[in-house]
């Protein structure tokens, strides 16, 4: 498996854009099943994830056409209705398929997901949420299937022990595009990358109200068309490159930054030492340049993932690696998944301070972070450690950079871009690394506590 080789202590510096959202485009992607017409997007970001989801619609019957700007799928052959497990372990969005398979085709076969291992995520309420609006589920041989002739509108509320569910709202709000009657989601989810999947949709012929609020309105239609459609920048990669630039103390422009998005980070940041400065006050919110400008001492600060407009859980992994560099206690309580700690032990190894107690860490602030082999257990731990290995003393070597792969498109080319002394090492390259990082890091971490 591939790794990442980092000798830290690179100032960050100059300007780099960011690309579409990969959780954004999951979803929208999957819409494209609910017509039988072309769907072109741009901005589609080139991750595995996607790869994997065009696959999936691929063998689902979509053509998929593809140039540097444009992606086109068109549903050719409605005959399969089963997502394979082979395809949907590698990726829990895969789930999103349901609610379009069932709406349109009257039959869904889908395999439950897989995707990253930091905690229980279950689908229960895209379950119910279907049931409710008419369909019959079973489960057999790990496959979900769900039946319908017609969904019919109902009332759904799709709460759940840690807030709202963002895939269960898309697959609901799509299946009810063309059920019969209204439809009306309440606990809905709120994040951006649903209003986005509402835009795309009401553009393709839905009546959609509400999204973005906790009550989301559908009035059912009997066919959607294709449309094109632009998809929005990713805010967790913008806020994964805000961090990076304050943990080298760095100067970069960020271009297509969804500041309006990232209120919640903004703030928190804000109250560490990190400025966020929007350069040309004309430019949408939703995509505007923005300079990261940094306090030579960072502060510590408190606060708690939470469904949007808070502070998202895919950001907390990132902030916490920030968060070891501030001079003073902070607090970290993980609302979202509360399991979701497995950078804690890596992040360790390199130096950092934390003290785990069920769904809080506490965070003691350390002067620096020393290099050390690493490996990375899910997507935003993966990018946590890189940061970790950009600010940190000597050589760092992040193994299982596949996960990295599923979310950030060309990471190290992007931050060798700005400067990073940082190398992609194919599998068989590792261990010749490997050995040498650890005698280093042991060394390292005696002079660091001596």
């Amino acid at each position: 498996m591939d790794a990442f080789r980092i000798q830290g202590g690179q100032r960050l510096t100059g300007t780099i854009s960011v690309d579409g959202s990969k959780n954004a485009a999951l979803p929208l992607l999957a819409a494209a099943l609910l017509t039988d017409d072309h769907v072109s997007y741009s901005g589609i970001p080139k991750l595995s994830d996607i790869s994997n989801m065009l696959t999936l619609l691929k063998e689902l019957g979509c053509s998929i056409s593809e140039d540097e700007q444009t992606t086109t799928v068109k549903v050719e052959d409605s005959s399969n209705a089963h997502a394979r497990y082979d395809i949907v372990r590698t990726m829990r969005a895969s789930v999103c398929v349901l609610g379009p398979l069932l709406a349109k085709r009257g039959i869904a076969k889908v395999s439950m997901p897989g995707g990253c291992s930091f905690g229980d995520r279950p689908i229960d309420l895209h379950l119910r949420g279907l049931e409710a609006l008419g369909a019959r589920i079973e489960l057999d041989g790990g496959d979900i299937i769900a039946h319908a002739e017609r969904l019919r509108g109902a009332t759904i509320f799709l709460g759940g022990p840690f807030g709202s569910t963002v895939l269960g709202t898309a697959n609901v709000m799509s299946a009810a595009t063309l059920a019969s009657g209204q439809t009306i989601i309440e606990s809905a989810a709120c994040e951006p990358e649903i209003v986005d999947l509402a835009n795309l949709l009401n553009a393709m012929g839905a009546n959609i109200s509400g999204a973005g609020t906790p009550r989301i309105t559908i009035k059912g239609v009997d066919e959607l068309t294709g449309t094109k459609h632009e998809i929005m920048p990713d805010r967790i990669v913008a806020g994964t490159w805000a961090i990076a630039a304050a943990m080298t103390n760095g100067d970069i422009k960020i271009e297509r930054f969804p500041l309006n998005q990232l209120l919640a980070v903004r703030d928190v940041l804000e109250h560490v030492g990190v400025h966020i400065h929007q350069l040309d006050a004309e430019q949408d919110t939703n995509a505007c340049s923005v300079q990261i400008v940094t306090d030579r001492v960072l502060k510590p600060v408190i606060f708690t993932t939470q469904p949007f407009p808070g502070f998202p859980t895919d950001l907390q992994a990132q902030m916490m690696a920030l968060l070891c560099l501030a001079r003073g206690n902070s607090i970290i309580t993980e609302k979202i998944y509360p399991e979701r700690f497995m950078h804690v032990p890596e992040l360790s190894r390199m130096g950092a301070r934390l003290v785990r107690q069920g769904a809080t860490v506490v965070v003691q602030g350390v002067d620096h972070l020393v290099g050390a082999p690493v490996m990375a257990s899910d997507l935003r731990a993966s990018a946590s450690l890189v940061l970790a290995g950009l600010a940190a003393e000597g050589e760092t070597i992040v193994s299982r950079v596949y996960h990295l792969d599923r979310g950030y498109a060309n990471m190290e080319k992007i931050l060798k871009s700005l400067g990073a002394n940082i190398e992609r090492l194919a599998s068989e390259q590792v261990d010749d690394f490997l050995p040498a990082v650890e005698t280093v890091s042991k060394n390292q971490v005696i002079q660091s506590n001596s």
